[in-house]
């Protein structure tokens, strides 16, 4: 169903989210040394190179680009092995459901215990305030199965992974070799802060703030202050910034801070190209 999925949000969501200034995400491109993305419209997945190892975390849409925009990055999609998954939603997974074109077909998946019940049929993903429920996502690859504070190791590259239910009920954040953390769909970034993801697309929104809550507390009892990379929104420093609205909810229909660097239209992609994508860092913000 990732094809049609995808077709759908590019079309749909378009039109439903033009000119609000929710999804601004980062261009194709480097944040730094380690860290490379890749922009499908709205989405960001991203790639972590440690000497000779390569991890991808979240796997996008079903997207027919994938493979060049990688190749911008100098990243073979057949030298992935390893893919991190937050959630199983179609911009998250649609490059590795089993009607997509098998990029990474040998690469062995890592999602929660949780998360991964949407995948057996066990849960079904809701949406629209739990009014719309979303086909069953269907994925072949090897699965590992992960569970909150486990910590895996993979060529030599550390991986934390904590349990950030709200959004999706297993949603999964990993922090990477202790510097980096990829938020997946749990932290909205507007122009004055952090807030809890597009309140809309969560099974509960009530837990997913008080996840987020957790989150920091977390991070701030071991004196962490990683790089929060979300999945649509770019990428901080500053955690002050990433959790400044914990307690509040991203709403599509609410007025926020106006973000001048905002895209009227995220899903126009003109602005994502080669040169761009090998003419430096990419930059974050809340600085």
């Amino acid at each position: 169903m990732s094809k049609k999925a995808t077709e759908f949000q590019r079309k749909a969501m378009s039109r439903m989210y033009r000119g609000k200034e929710v999804f601004k995400p980062l261009n194709t491109g480097w944040i730094d040394e380690n860290v490379a993305c890749v922009r499908e419209w709205v989405a960001n997945i991203f790639f972590y190179r440690k000497g000779d190892t390569t991890i991808m975390i979240d796997a996008g849409y079903n997207y027919d680009r994938l493979a060049e925009k990688m190749s911008w990055l100098g990243i073979d999609p057949h030298s992935i092995r390893h893919i991190l998954i937050t959630h199983q939603d179609t911009d998250h997974v649609g490059a590795v459901e089993a009607d997509s074109p098998g990029l990474f077909r040998d690469a062995a998946l890592y999602i929660g215990e949780i998360e991964n019940r949407y995948l057996t049929g066990e849960v079904r993903r809701r949406v629209i305030y739990h009014l719309y429920k979303l086909p069953q996502v269907t994925i072949n690859n090897e699965k590992v199965l992960l569970h909150d504070d486990e910590v895996i190791d993979i060529d030599g590259i550390r991986i934390e992974c904590f349990l950030v239910p709200g959004h999706t009920w297993g949603h999964m954040v990993y922090l990477v070799d202790g510097k980096y953390l990829f938020t997946g769909d749990t932290i909205w970034f507007g122009a004055d802060g952090g807030y809890s993801f597009i309140s809309a697309l969560a099974e509960d929104n009530k837990l997913a703030v008080k996840s987020l809550a957790l989150l920091e507390r977390k991070l701030k009892k071991r004196g962490l202050h990683p790089l929060f990379i979300t999945g649509h929104t770019g990428w901080t420093d500053n955690m002050e910034f990433a959790f400044a609205h914990k307690n509040e909810l991203c709403s599509p229909f609410k007025k926020r801070a106006h973000d001048p660097n905002a895209l009227y239209d995220a899903y126009d992609e003109s602005d994502d190209t080669e040169e761009k994508a090998k003419s430096g860092y990419l930059k974050g913000v809340g600085r």
